[in-house]
């Protein structure tokens, strides 16, 4: 959804200073939600901003150079790893706070690969199985 516009707020602007009704006749008035008004009017108060915030987030990974050499040394030493578990390696070893998604990307933009493994105790017992039926 897009921001709503300058003029807009402007105007809840003016009758929210001209006592013309409270936050919620505001909203009503102009057709917006009550929440709006409410953090609008709080963030005014605070910052003296009536711009909206700029939206959308930096998707640039926190990993780079020597820290993704990093996660290749610990994929390629444990390919059945979970992302949770190399995330944590991440904190412990170069305090670097990743999200898992953050993560599954990077590991999508090096060419990494994770293959779950089954244990040999668990191939063994099938290949019994197969056997005994």
């Amino acid at each position: 959804m897009a921001a709503y516009s300058l003029d807009l707020r402007k105007k809840i602007l003016s009758a929210w200073e001209n006592k013309e009704n409270t936050q919620r006749g505001i909203a009503k008035r102009f057709k917006v939600s009550l929440s709006f008004v409410r953090d609008f009017l709080r963030r005014y108060r605070e910052t003296n901003e009536i711009a909206a915030k700029p939206q959308g987030g930096d998707r640039r990974s926190k990993i780079k150079g020597k820290d993704e050499e990093l996660v290749k040394t610990i994929v390629e030493a444990q390919n059945d790893i979970y992302l949770r578990e190399i995330k944590e390696k991440l904190h412990e070893t170069k305090t670097i706070e990743v999200s898992v998604s953050g993560l599954s990307r990077t590991l999508k933009r090096l060419e990494l690969g994770r293959k779950k493994n089954f244990s040999s105790q668990r191939t063994s017992d099938r290949k019994s199985e197969k056997i005994a039926l």
